[in-house]
């Protein structure tokens, strides 16, 4: 039988590496071994980051919210209570960016939130 030899698979397999490897310090982006670890570590990492990036960012929606609603003088609690009883559909992102560039609409929705419980 004859023998087989890899051919390219091996060189670009290892390429491919590096290249995910470049802008690492050092060995880690010069030597194959020491680069696919911190290769498979970063991707680790960057999983886990696209994770946590969406509790990031409804943390920060809720802060927003919280502040603008108090500064109407109710709770964020009550205030997503009242939203949720009066059926208004909108979502914490859109009511986060109202709450911050367009305090009109924010203080309209919140208003008629309100007259729903009371």
């Amino acid at each position: 039988m004859p023998r087989a030899k890899r051919g390219n698979k091996r060189t670009e397999k290892r390429k491919k590496i590096l290249a995910l490897a470049k802008g690492f310090r050092g060995t880690k982006s010069k030597l194959y071994r020491s680069a696919k670890e911190s290769v498979e570590r970063a991707l680790n990492f960057a999983y886990t980051g696209r994770k946590l990036k969406k509790r990031d960012f409804r943390k920060l929606w809720i802060v927003r919210i919280n502040a603008a609603a108090r500064m109407h003088g109710v709770s964020y609690s009550k205030l997503m209570h009242a939203i949720h009883t009066a059926n208004i559909d909108v979502d914490r992102k859109i009511l986060a960016e109202m709450a911050v560039n367009d305090e009109a609409a924010f203080t309209a929705l919140v208003q008629s939130a309100l007259a729903t419980i009371s």
